[in-house]
């Protein structure tokens, strides 16, 4: 199995969806980190660098939107989502326009960079705008037909990358993916996993580890948060009776969040949440950082016993 950063699999994919649609692409100043340079160097009359100035950049987008062209703008998260939340609700949201937001460097494993630049907060903030497509991939082979599910799509989507190489995942030549759609990664009876973004295959070690102690889950990955896949997650919780989700986000506001709102709305069941509790982050490795914040397989797991355990009481 490979290892790419769902940022580097993004740059790829603009480089190779550019051959085939017309799109136009505007990043602010920082495009050999959101890798948007991969576009720029094959269409540079399709690229425009707006400066330091991401507000600037999503007005100037929807702009371009507005004359028909399908418009992708990059920054890191923490400037996309964060700082320019005005122009992305009223300039993007409401008018309905078809802009794709593309934010790279999410989550706590950019790590070094410390907590003012690890958004742990955008999905939370993305998801009350009306209309507001989701996506987080888990690798690299998501990452890329994710950006071409995000040109068919007619509106705004916000795609979420990271700076940390991950595990593959998925073969492009085979995995279907379906916006709006959960995938079931493994089938178990026990309980069920609920990941999204890096923490898909930290879920799919924790049902070794469980199937280690005689414990049966199910892994779903729910690349698609907003809509999210209510009928994939009210099966899961009728046929396991128990749910844990995990996601590099806060769990107020994300992928922890949109489940519960599902579950109680259809089939209300013991739930744990595997996230960021509420809290900055702070500088340091991304190793040490996924430790510390329990982003890791075997917290996942020992909060599937939990909810095993709640299922009895």
């Amino acid at each position: 199995m490979g290892k790419m950063a769902t940022r580097e699999s993004y740059g790829l994919a603009l480089a190779e969806f550019g051959e085939k649609y017309d799109i136009i692409v505007f990043d602010a100043d920082l495009s050999k980190s959101t890798k948007t340079d991969t576009f720029k160097k094959k269409f540079p009359d399709r690229f425009f660098n707006t400066g330091i100035a991401e507000a600037n950049m999503i007005s100037t987008a929807a702009g371009m939107a507005t004359c028909g062209k399908i418009v992708f703008a990059s920054s890191f998260a923490m400037f996309a989502a964060g700082r320019a939340f005005e122009q992305v609700r009223n300039s993007v949201g409401y008018p309905h326009l078809n802009v794709k937001i593309g934010a790279t460097h999410a989550g706590i494993s950019v790590g070094e960079d410390g907590a003012t630049h690890q958004c742990l907060e955008d999905i939370g903030i993305m998801r009350t705008i009306p209309g507001m497509v989701i996506i987080n991939p888990a690798d690299a082979a998501e990452s890329i037909l994710a950006v071409e599910a995000a040109i068919k799509h007619d509106g705004p989507v916000y795609l979420r990358f990271g700076r940390l190489a991950v595990e593959d995942i998925f073969d492009r030549a085979t995995y279907k993916f379906e916006l709006g759609k959960g995938v079931l990664l493994a089938d178990g009876t026990d309980v069920t996993l609920i990941a999204t973004g890096l923490m898909v295959p930290e879920s799919l070690k924790a049902k070794d580890i469980l199937a280690s102690k005689g414990v049966s889950a199910r892994v779903i990955n729910i690349h698609t948060i907003k809509p999210i896949d209510k009928d994939i997650i009210a099966k899961a919780a009728k046929e396991t009776g128990a749910i844990v989700t995990a996601e590099e986000h806060n769990v107020i506001g994300g992928l922890g969040s949109a489940v519960a709102e599902v579950l109680c709305e259809t089939c209300p069941v013991p739930m744990l949440r595997v996230g960021t509790q509420d809290k900055f982050g702070k500088s340091g490795t991304p190793a040490a950082l996924l430790e510390e914040y329990g982003l890791t397989a075997e917290n996942i797991a020992a909060n599937a016993l939990k909810a095993i355990e709640l299922k009895k009481a």
